[in-house]
C-alpha cells in the first residue's frame, strides 16, 4: 500500500499539542502496517461516506482525537485529524 495525506491533514496535525502529535506518530506506526489493526478502533463514518460517495474511515488516536482516511485501490489517503468535528 502507498500512504499519503492531504494538506488539511498536515495543517491540522501541526496545530496539535506536542503530546497529541506524539500519540498520532505512535498510532501511525501501527496504521502504516495495518489500517484495520484492532488497536486503532477503525470504523466507517457513514455520514461522510454518503456525502463523499465513497467509504470514509476513522481511527482512534486518543479519547477525542481521530484521523479520517479513505482507500482507493492500493492508495490510503489520510484526510483529516482532530476531535469528533472531523466527522462533519
Amino acid at each position: 500500500m502507498t500512504f499519503k495525506a492531504t494538506e488539511t491533514f498536515w495543517r491540522e496535525f501541526y496545530d496539535l499539542p506536542a503530546a497529541q502529535k506524539q500519540s498520532a506518530r505512535e498510532k501511525w506506526e501501527i496504521f502504516h502496517k495495518d489500517p484495520f489493526h484492532p488497536s486503532l478502533g477503525t470504523h466507517k463514518i457513514h455520514r461522510l461516506s454518503g456525502l463523499a460517495g465513497h467509504t470514509i474511515y476513522a481511527v482512534v488516536i486518543e479519547k477525542d482525537l481521530r484521523a479520517t482516511f479513505r482507500i482507493d485501490g492500493d492508495v490510503v489517503t489520510t484526510l483529516d485529524i482532530g476531535t469528533h468535528d472531523v466527522y462533519q
